[in-house]
């Protein structure tokens, strides 16, 4: 019995130091947590004030910069890209900010992100890698939109050029996706990129045949087609001295969207032509000698 008094008394004298028993200790404790609400208060109405004006000037600092490549003819692709990335930049600047001001110490909060952000970089290793590459494609404008290119091992329209992949449209209307990784990779053949083109073709002829006739024919046939520029000047030279014809090469200069037309109507006008004019064009020919013999 005598503990259970004894228990109750010191759980009192607890309780003593805890609740405050007189007016000034009252006053003190509410003195506290005014100096608290205080300064706490301060800290986090500053940090609001930082985050929503830092927020408002990167929002501006993105019209603004939209409004400069805009005004320079820049590409819509790369005037979204750099907009956003400047505004995530100085809104991620800002938020750091905001939390300094708190008291928290950004350095280690920094030091978390720059390991976290190392993590998600090597589990995506292959998307940042395709990120990058479409970022220098659309910064160095190797090609755009509409032009005809070869590259990653296809040929095609370009489509669309999107930070990650590009899409491509063949000659048979197949779209291919292809990661901007592999195909910043490899060599780019942009067919697109001068706005004339060299046709070249290899006429073989027999060795019978007047070579100055060929040449004067070939030469007609090129006058007459409209589509081929007289500058620079159209080339016919007897390149090769084959195995069964004498090859001209012959070089002529049209417009970049003429090539495979040009290239088309050619072949077809030199064969006719030939053919009235009496100019052999020889082709492979195997003769076969049948040996008669006994069987032993």
């Amino acid at each position: 019995m005598a503990n259970a008094e004894e228990q109750a008394a010191t759980e009192a004298l607890d309780l003593t130091k805890v609740i405050p028993t007189s007016i000034d200790q009252v006053g003190q404790i509410w003195a506290q947590v005014q100096d608290i609400v205080v300064v706490w208060g301060l800290k986090v109405v500053a940090a609001i004030a930082i985050f929503i004006i830092g927020r408002w000037v990167a929002m501006g600092v993105r019209k603004g910069v939209h409004r400069v490549m805009e005004r320079a003819g820049t590409d819509p692709i790369i005037v979204g890209f750099v907009g956003s990335i400047s505004y995530i930049a100085l809104l991620a600047f800002v938020i750091i900010a905001a939390i300094g001001q708190l008291g928290i110490q950004t350095t280690s909060f920094i030091a978390i992100l720059g390991a976290a952000g190392l993590a998600i970089g090597l589990a995506l290793q292959g998307s940042l890698a395709n990120f990058a590459a479409g970022f220098l494609m659309i910064m160095f404008r190797p090609f755009k939109v509409g032009d005809f290119i070869e590259g990653a091992g296809v040929a095609g329209v370009v489509e669309s050029i999107q930070i990650f992949t590009t899409t491509m449209k063949t000659g048979d209307n197949k779209t291919i996706i292809i990661p901007n990784a592999k195909l910043s990779g490899d060599n780019i053949i942009n067919y697109s990129a001068k706005p004339t083109r060299r046709v070249d073709m290899t006429v073989g002829v027999a060795y019978d045949a007047d070579l100055s006739v060929v040449r004067d024919v070939l030469k007609d046939i090129i006058s007459k087609e409209s589509r081929i520029h007289a500058d620079p000047e159209p080339l016919i030279a007897v390149a090769e001295l084959a195995d069964s014809s004498v090859n001209f090469v012959v070089r002529v200069w049209t417009d970049t969207g003429d090539y495979w037309a040009v290239m088309f109507a050619m072949n077809e006008t030199i064969k006719n032509r030939f053919d009235a004019e009496g100019i052999g064009i020889p082709f492979p020919q195997r003769d076969l000698h049948i040996v008669s013999g006994q069987v032993a």
